[in-house]
């Protein structure tokens, strides 16, 4: 299994933390084997956890300029009409991808193109499914144009447990759909926003594969 460059410093410093605190435990209370094993255990087991969310999966994606891909792996939360307030200034139709630390948190992009617009914005962590999080939390919007001028915009959000959103994007910047453009530690969410007369191809509770799952397609 392959894993996360992201990943590096978070299994390492969990990894000595877990040996650490093990050895502690057999050094202060040696008598109590039962604790012994069942620390070990829960360590293993906890390590585990960290180790697979930062697993790096083989995706193939069908390159077609009318489609939009899913950008990552979860549960879609949301599909409804908005208004866009920082790019489009009008309205647009969203769809949201929860992803919980289960999931892989590896970021596609939904279409290929030119990054038009890149923006980060500190904020709070309130959790991912929460109404205000697409405007309130920690998060960064990207704006890609395709070849017939059509611009898509989508947004990763942090959650209340992800506090750190990777990106690897830069306005002018030409992008492949189903490639790479960013990550986000543990729980967190991103936000599609597509024109309104875009094909829907997807439904609440459906759980796409990020960077191969067609979530709609442009007319």
């Amino acid at each position: 299994m392959t894993l996360h460059k992201e990943g590096t410093a978070t299994l390492l410093i969990s990894g000595i933390g877990l040996l650490v605190l093990n050895l502690i435990i057999r050094h202060f209370l040696p008598e109590i084997s039962w604790l012994h094993t069942l620390l070990l255990v829960a360590s293993f087991v906890f390590y585990g956890l960290i180790v697979q969310f930062f697993r790096v999966p083989k995706r193939i994606t069908v390159l077609n300029e009318k489609h939009i891909i899913a950008p990552a792996d979860g549960k879609v939360v949301v599909i409804e009409e908005v208004v866009e307030t920082e790019y489009f200034l009008g309205p647009r139709r969203q769809i949201s991808i929860f992803m919980s630390p289960l999931n892989v948190h590896i970021n596609f992009n939904p279409i290929s193109g030119i990054v038009k617009y890149f923006k980060y914005h500190p904020g709070k962590y309130l959790v991912a499914w929460h109404p205000k999080s697409s405007t309130e939390n920690e998060r960064s919007t990207i704006v890609v144009q395709n070849n017939n001028g059509t611009e898509i915009l989508f947004r990763q959000i942090a959650g209340a447990v992800a506090r750190r959103l990777c990106w690897y994007v830069s306005e002018g910047q030409q992008v492949s759909q189903g490639q790479e453009f960013g990550f986000i530690k543990f729980g967190s969410r991103i936000d599609v926003f597509l024109p309104l007369d875009a094909k829907i191809l997807c439904k609440i509770n459906d759980k796409p594969v990020g960077g191969e799952t067609v979530i709609a397609e442009l007319v």
